[in-house]
């Protein structure tokens, strides 16, 4: 179903009113948008434990989403946000994953295996958000001093997970890549 609420260039948010398109704060609700999409390629094609790690990273992902598309004024509308805690939670999955696998000084080019480089692209486009989400915090349109540690997080854990759903046997490799 389509509302074509949107035809003349327009959109609402989780609020009264409706803002341009072309708002910063559309914009990173599409690169947020995107994250959580690219995670869901890499959640389609996991397996395991790795399954349920990137549901409960998605399931934060649209916590953040949702706080980003809510004005200052409605936020006490959102039954639940990022706080303290989901950035606690966030840190404990790295430490987990990490448990697993080294990653000290690893220069890596994505790609190993279709799961990985999935995971890969799932980061660089939340890295992307996240820079899309300091600019609107830097503007004073989005309170982060939660929101942001998270979202720096979130790439962290999954970063660690990239490389440890990778083939175990791999040579080591230095800044020009394998010799």
């Amino acid at each position: 179903m389509t509302t074509r609420t949107g035809d003349r260039g327009d959109t609402s948010l989780f609020g009264e009113g409706r803002v341009p398109k072309t708002d910063p704060r559309v914009s990173a609700l599409g690169d947020l948008d995107e994250a959580q999409a690219a995670l869901g390629v890499a959640r389609a094609i996991a397996d395991g434990d790795t399954v349920a790690t990137i549901l409960g990273l998605q399931r934060g992902l649209y916590l953040a989403m949702a706080e980003v598309a809510t004005p200052a004024d409605a936020l006490a509308r959102l039954g639940q946000r990022i706080d303290a805690t989901a950035i606690e939670a966030l840190e404990r999955t790295s430490e987990a994953l990490r448990a697993g696998v080294d990653i000290t000084g690893r220069f890596v080019i994505p790609g190993e295996d279709p799961l990985s480089a999935a995971l890969d692209v799932a980061r660089t486009v939340i890295r992307r958000a996240e820079r899309s989400v300091v600019a609107l915090v830097s503007a004073g349109t989005v309170e982060g001093t939660d929101l942001l540690p998270w979202l720096n997080r979130l790439s962290d854990v999954v970063f660690v997970l990239s490389r440890k759903v990778e083939p175990a046997a791999r040579p080591a490799s230095g800044p020009e890549g394998p010799s």
